[in-house]
């Protein structure tokens, strides 16, 4: 099980989008995409969720591992089709904080260890300061901040390179594509 969470070699610049629900991770996902004329890998976890409402189905802590192996054979497998650079909406390190907040504290060890291993040139943190969105998958409009906090802390904890978007759309595009351009000029 340990190595369906590993993530395979691939010479692209991967980015993840990185932040607590309905902070416009997606949106920018897909605006970058098209930006650099690359791929984004999307957000397995909304994929799984989606179908366990339609079956009436609740999501519970069986269903972290299955989703963080989703969400790598995703990432992994338009890695390969990618050429300069992958977007990635979402990472395991996003799925172990969504796991310990909905959880109680939920730890995996394999998920743990490669959360922390697997590899990414630049997290886009992405704030809360966009009105939030109900969806039928979202569930925290009054728990914000506290995620938010939780996120950042991961990528202090496990030392990720992080930039943090914050404003309207345009200004967090505008300073994603900054980072991102100067990652590619080195």
């Amino acid at each position: 099980m340990e190595t369906e969470l590993k993530q395979e070699q691939s010479d692209c610049v991967k980015v993840v989008l990185f932040g607590p629900e309905s902070t416009g991770k997606t949106v920018l996902a897909k605006q970058l995409a098209t930006h650099y004329n690359t791929l984004f890998v999307p957000e397995f976890s909304r994929i799984y969720a989606e179908k366990k409402l339609e079956a009436n189905q609740l999501l519970s802590e069986n269903d972290v591992l299955p989703i963080a192996k989703g969400q790598i054979l995703l990432e992994n497998t338009f890695a390969k089709q990618a050429e300069k650079v992958l977007i990635c909406d979402t990472d395991l390190l996003e799925t172990k904080v969504y796991a310990e907040a909905y959880y109680k504290g939920f730890s995996d060890v394999a998920l743990t260890k490669y959360a922390s291993e697997n590899t990414y040139h630049l997290y886009l943190l992405t704030y809360i300061d966009v009105p939030w969105e109900a969806d039928k998958v979202r569930d925290k409009p009054n728990d914000r901040e506290t995620m938010f906090n939780a996120f950042k802390s991961a990528l202090n904890q496990y030392n990720k390179p992080h930039v943090l978007l914050k404003g309207t759309f345009e200004e967090r595009f505008n300073l994603a594509v900054k980072h991102i351009d100067k990652i590619l000029k080195n």
